[in-house]
C-alpha cells in the first residue's frame, strides 16, 4: 500500500450508473488499485462505495468513479472519510440496499 497510513472511504456516486455495469466497474477499478471495499446498488438510483487503502489509492479511485464505465452518466461523487473497521478481503459487489 505504498507505505501510506490506511485510510476508508464512503462514496455515493449519482447519475446514469444502475444498469451500465457501474458496480463492477467500480469492483475492477478497487481490485486494479489494490483496495478493500464494496460496491452496491443503492434503491434511490445511485450506487455506494466503500473501500480501504492508501491514500492515493483512494484518490486515484475515486477520480476512476468520476469517469465511470463507457454507458454510465456521472452527475455526482461524494467522498468522505469513514472511521469505521477498514475493509479487508478484496472487492466485492454487495446487494442492493
Amino acid at each position: 500500500m505504498n507505505g501510506d497510513a490506511l485510510k476508508t472511504l464512503h462514496i455515493f456516486v449519482e447519475g446514469r450508473v444502475q444498469g451500465v455495469g457501474y458496480r463492477e466497474f467500480a469492483r475492477r477499478a478497487g481490485a486494479r488499485l489494490g483496495l478493500s471495499g464494496w460496491a452496491r446498488n443503492r434503491s434511490n438510483g445511485a450506487v455506494e462505495v466503500r473501500a480501504s487503502g492508501a491514500p492515493r489509492d483512494l484518490d486515484a479511485l475515486v477520480a476512476a468513479l468520476r469517469a465511470g464505465p463507457p454507458f454510465a452518466d456521472v452527475r455526482g461523487v461524494r467522498a468522505v472519510e469513514d472511521g469505521g473497521p477498514p475493509e479487508s478481503g478484496g472487492f466485492a459487489i454487495h446487494p442492493t440496499v
